[in-house]
């Protein structure tokens, strides 16, 4: 039906598969979140029912995002069974064509029944994963009103088309009919199971004397893990005030993105935000693709469509005569910035169009340095692999990053979407760009590395409401790549953090110290329960497999708690696959922290470990004797 359909994993050439995406209906405005500054439109919702007025609570930007949120539409391709209220026997099959919270766009092939506008049907479909964003993906059987009839030649046949508005939006009907109970019992079992792990870790205390170093570890783990969901719990983010409008240059590094970047372009020139206060910077790093070209064409459509949203004077390209690195480019831009505030975002990643105008409002504070947005994976239903990652991504900004962010201390302002002030980026530029580590260059963990020169004199903060996706990794081999350069950064930085993070707040300073003692230490604990007692003990470690579900549980049954969909038992698989896998990363990680390459992309590191390794092959195949070159 449509040529952008993803429902279905197809192969390409390469024997890639392509990405599952949620993708909202074109507007015929490139950029219709922009505020007007010649007032000619008017805001109304998708359906065009009422329009937003410019008192009351369209002032409300929570009212205005609700409203939004509402009235998008995504496009769709599924059956739909639609029955006429007056003739009840009659059921006709249609395709949907679009749909949103509040009413479905529907083809049928003929018209085997006559409507007339006001008509009440009720309707019966699937809304597939990946149509609509998380937590829409269920069964629906909803009463609607026909609200407009059109026709339409498709393929040489004439086929007609019916909008329909649902009784009600969906998103109250899904959580009254499908998520309410649910939800009760997420809420339940999380409390159940949080008491299990307390009382777990009350037997560690009675046999603590029979082995120190192992209930020691038991115990200090779920007290780490538990404050984190505790003070996640606690957590505020900063309302959005409306007469707080700082402006904000949104620096766009771009190496080898030609897939995406055009995407990425026009979710960050499309914010609600003043026009006068907003600049978008693209710095492209010397990309070996059509990346530059796909950049000046996104730019010279938004000047010649959109120029009297002052395009030509807030949003412009760099192109890097020689690739610096991610660090470089961004720093490039910062020093072509003209705001005050500095927002990062990756070349692969989406903002909401509020995502700007939340994200500023915790700088109300002058000793904020510099806050984070939270990051969502928006190609999350491709695969279990992405499917995993999306759990884990939500637990880690909405539970870690939000515990940390109650004591004003994150410890990593995640690349995706980050701000700063830029007199700070810029004090520490130098240092920054030229990062050494044993002698060795630190070309990634930037978004961690420069929290962490931010981190040392000011606050950080963690702004739930300011929302964007990334494209994350689908594929195996490149997952575990990403995993380990992470875990590298993360064990370089907190080595860092450790230094300074003790003049923070005391409890603050402990759950950082305990935070990096328990991830470095585990997997010494796991061979110690899973080889050495039992062969020397003869004893399953049952105990030790309870408390590891219970854990993993958590973050399933609290997933399920804030997201309400589907996805959530993928919690209980990534905890798994964590424990067989990516845990035994990290001693990995203890003897080589100090590489520089990146293992995802061809960087100059990356290119000159190539380099090298094609070197050291063409010299152990000389030494080989010679029947083995035959």
């Amino acid at each position: 039906m449509h040529n952008e359909k993803r429902r279905i994993l197809k192969k390409t050439k390469n024997n890639k598969s392509e990405e599952v995406l949620t993708i909202p209906k074109p507007d015929r405005r490139k950029l219709p979140y922009v505020p007007d500054p010649e007032q000619i439109r008017v805001v109304i919702d998708r359906r065009g029912s009422k329009a937003v007025e410019s008192k009351g609570k369209s002032s409300d930007p929570y009212y205005i995002n609700k409203i939004r949120l509402l009235s998008q539409r995504y496009l769709a391709d599924f059956d739909v069974l639609i029955i006429p209220e007056k003739q009840k026997k009659i059921t006709l099959k249609g395709r949907a064509v679009d749909i949103s919270s509040t009413g479905i766009l529907v083809e049928l092939e003929q018209q085997s029944h006559e409507f007339s506008e006001g008509d009440i049907v009720r309707m019966d479909f699937n809304i597939p994963p990946g149509t609509m964003p998380e937590g829409f993906e269920f069964a629906v059987n909803i009463d609607a009103r026909l609200v407009r009839r059109a026709w339409s030649l498709k393929e040489g046949q004439q086929k007609i088309m019916l909008g329909f508005e649902f009784s009600q939006p969906l998103t109250s009907y899904l959580q009254r009919k499908r998520w309410g109970y649910s939800i009760y019992w997420a809420s339940s079992f999380l409390f159940v199971v949080t008491a299990l792990v307390m009382l777990m870790r009350a037997e560690s205390i009675i046999y603590f004397k029979y082995n120190i170093s192992l209930y020691l570890y038991s115990i200090i783990a779920a007290i780490f893990l538990l404050s984190r969901y505790f003070f996640g719990a606690l957590y505020r983010e900063v309302p959005v005030n409306p007469e707080f409008t700082p402006g904000v240059s949104i620096i766009i590094p771009c190496f080898n993105e030609e897939k995406w970047i055009h995407r990425t372009i026009l979710s960050c020139i499309n914010q609600d935000y003043p026009i006068d206060k907003l600049e978008v910077i693209v710095v492209d790093d010397k990309s070996t693709d059509n990346s530059a070209e796909r950049i000046k064409q996104v730019i010279e459509d938004l000047h010649k469509e959109e120029d009297r949203f002052l395009t030509k004077d807030r949003l412009k390209a760099v192109f890097m005569p020689k690739n610096g690195g991610k660090r470089s480019a961004l720093i490039n831009g910062v020093k072509l910035a003209r705001h005050d505030l500095v927002a990062f975002v990756d070349s692969d990643s989406f903002l909401e169009p509020t995502a700007i105008k939340h994200l500023v409002q915790p700088f109300q504070d002058p000793k904020m340095g510099g806050v984070s947005g939270r990051t969502e994976v928006e190609n999350k239903y491709t695969n279990s692999i992405t499917k995993m990652q999306a759990v884990r991504y939500y637990i880690a900004f909405r539970i870690m990053k939000a515990a940390e962010a109650f004591f004003d201390s994150v410890t990593c302002l995640s690349g995706p979407l980050s701000c700063y002030r830029k007199d700070l980026v810029l004090k520490n530029a130098e240092s920054w760009l030229h990062q050494k580590f044993l002698g060795h260059p630190a070309t990634f963990g930037d978004d961690r590395s420069l929290t962490n020169f931010i981190l040392k004199t000011h606050r950080t903060y963690y702004q739930d409401s300011a929302i964007c996706s990334t494209i994350v990794p689908s594929n195996m081999r490149v997952f575990l790549k990403q995993q380990m350069r992470w875990k590298r950064s993360w064990l370089r930085e907190s080595i860092r953090a450790a230094t300074f993070i003790w003049k923070k707040e005391p409890f603050m300073a402990a759950f950082f110290y305990i935070g990096l003692i328990v991830p470095v230490a585990s997997p010494v604990v796991v061979i110690f329960n899973f080889v050495y007692v039992p062969l020397v003990y003869h004893v399953f470690p049952s105990t030790f497999i309870m408390g590891l579900f219970l854990m993993a549980l958590m973050m399933s049954f609290a997933h399920l708690l804030f997201r309400r969909s589907k996805l959530w038992i993928f919690g209980l698989i990534f905890a798994v696959f964590y424990e067989f896998v990516l845990l035994w990363q990290m001693p990995v990680a203890w003897v080589t922290f100090w590489k520089s390459t990146w293992g995802t992309r061809e960087t100059p590191q990356d290119v000159e470990e190539k380099k090298k390794k094609s070197e050291r092959n063409k010299k152990r195949k000389l030494k080989l004797p010679f029947w083995h070159s035959s």
